[in-house]
Formats: structure tokens, sequence, C-alpha cells
């Protein structure tokens, strides 16, 4: 449906993409997805010796590593996918998923890791992330990125729109947007931004474990100075402090006195 509304033409077969792959010789320019996030029950028991698990067998209790390498296994020579996955799948370790994320990162298949604000889903509240993978960094369309990979910090950004529920604005998703493509296209004018965005060498990640969360990377915002001398600070602090123990110390004695009128003395 949501195909059909937009015009867009598509073959679409119904299946279990893991045991009965209905597109056996796909290989895709282009892959979005957003497959369910954790999934337990995925088969992964009769599938340990499957063509697609290249960079490691998932663990039978949790398709992450499954979804990402079938994903890559459907990408074309040059082709780029982007995939939406839980917070979990970019520090996992349990089941050798920290050997598969290492044997893709050392593949060069990693081209950019986004961590996204909570609360943007309706029917789950757990924390979410974009994997963009790229089969060939160096293909000549882009900036040769082979060593590189761009860390997007976008946790502060988003709007309630309700009680429950955030939603990322068209301003927010420009910013990340353009913040890849400046970081991806030649003479993109890319810079890092503290608190934000950082391009990292694989070394770099690689003396981070091979965790891929933007938060180890790209550092806190920097704060800008008011100008106001630390001992003025620490003055006007002070004050303020003594000024609220006088308070409370009055505030305390008119609490005793209203006991002691009703017969209870402290």
């Amino acid at each position: 449906m949501n195909l059909a509304i937009r015009g867009i033409d598509a073959q679409i077969e119904f299946g279990d993409v893991f045991l009965h792959d209905r597109h056996p010789n796909m290989k895709a320019d282009f892959i979005l997805a957003n497959p369910p996030f954790n999934v337990s029950d995925w088969s992964g028991e009769q599938l340990r010796d499957d063509k697609r698990w290249k960079y490691g067998v998932p663990p039978a209790g949790n398709a992450n590593y499954a979804w990402l390498q079938h994903f890559v296994h459907k990408l074309s020579p040059n082709g780029t996918a982007g995939i939406v996955l839980a917070n979990g799948s970019m520090n996992a370790n349990s089941g050798g998923e920290g050997e598969i994320r290492q044997d893709m990162i050392e593949a060069g298949l990693i081209d950019c890791m986004v961590a996204l604000p909570a609360q943007l889903f309706y029917n789950t509240m757990i924390p979410a992330c974009l994997w963009f993978l790229a089969r060939n960094k160096a293909n000549g369309r882009f900036r040769n990125r082979s060593n590189e990979i761009l860390f997007v910090d976008a946790r502060k950004l988003g709007t309630m729109i309700n009680r429950r529920n955030k939603e990322l604005t068209d301003y927010d998703i420009k910013l990340i947007a353009e913040t890849y493509h400046n970081w991806r296209n030649k003479n993109g004018h890319y810079e890092d931004k503290p608190g934000f965005c950082k391009s990292a060498t694989i070394q770099e990640v690689k003396n981070n474990n091979y965790v891929l969360m933007p938060g180890r990377y790209v550092g806190t915002e920097t704060e800008e100075e008011d100008g106001i001398p630390f001992e003025e600070k620490m003055n006007a602090l002070t004050s303020k402090l003594a000024e609220q123990f006088a308070k409370g110390a009055e505030l305390e004695r008119e609490i005793k006195k209203n006991l002691k009128g009703i017969g209870y003395e402290i």
C-alpha cells in the first residue's frame, strides 16, 4: 500500500526472507530497510551454513546481524544501503556479533552511523540507529572514504509532538542528510562538529574495540564562554547559597513552632 499510494512499481513477494528468499538473484543498487528489532525466532538454527554469513554466523537468538549480512549480500558491486536497527546493534558482543561487526568494518562496508533520538517510533520505545553501508567506498562516484567512517550523534534532535513521541523536523532531517552528503561528496566542505559529528579513521574505531556508537567519537559540544571571571561566578553562587540556607533555617523554625502549637515538640 505504501508503494502504491506513491506510484512506485514494485515486485512484492510474501514469505520468510531468511528461509525462502523470493529474490535469490537480485543485486540492488539501493536498499532501504526497517527490519524488526532484536528478533529471536528467526529460524537461525536452521541456517548455520547459509552462504550469506560471509562475515560470521549470526547468533540464533538475535537476527540483527543476519539482517545486516542479508542486505550486504543483496547489494550490487557499487550498491549502498540504509538500515534502521536497535541501538544495541552498534556495540553487541554476544554470540559472535562483535566479531561479525569487526569483520564488516575491516572489509570497509560501514560508511556512516547515526544515533537517533529516543521516542521516534509509535510501536516501540527501543532507541534506534541508522546503518549506512557501501559496497565500494572508492568507486569514483564520491570521495574515497575507504579508511573512514562518519559518526553522527542526532540524539538531541527532534521535537516532542505529544507526551510519548518525538518527531524529527524537516530541519533536523536536512541537517543529518547534508552532513552525510558533505562528508561523502567530493568538495563537500565537511567539518567535524564536537558533540554532533566526527569522521573517524578505521584505526580510531579499532582503538574503541570496534564499537560503532557515535557518542564514543563525536565528543562533547563546545560550550561558549560567557566572559564572567571564575571568582565573580563563585562569589555570586556562594551568596545565593547562603541566602537559601538562611531561608531554609527560617522555614525550619516556623515548622517547629507550628508543631509545638499542636502539641508536638521537636
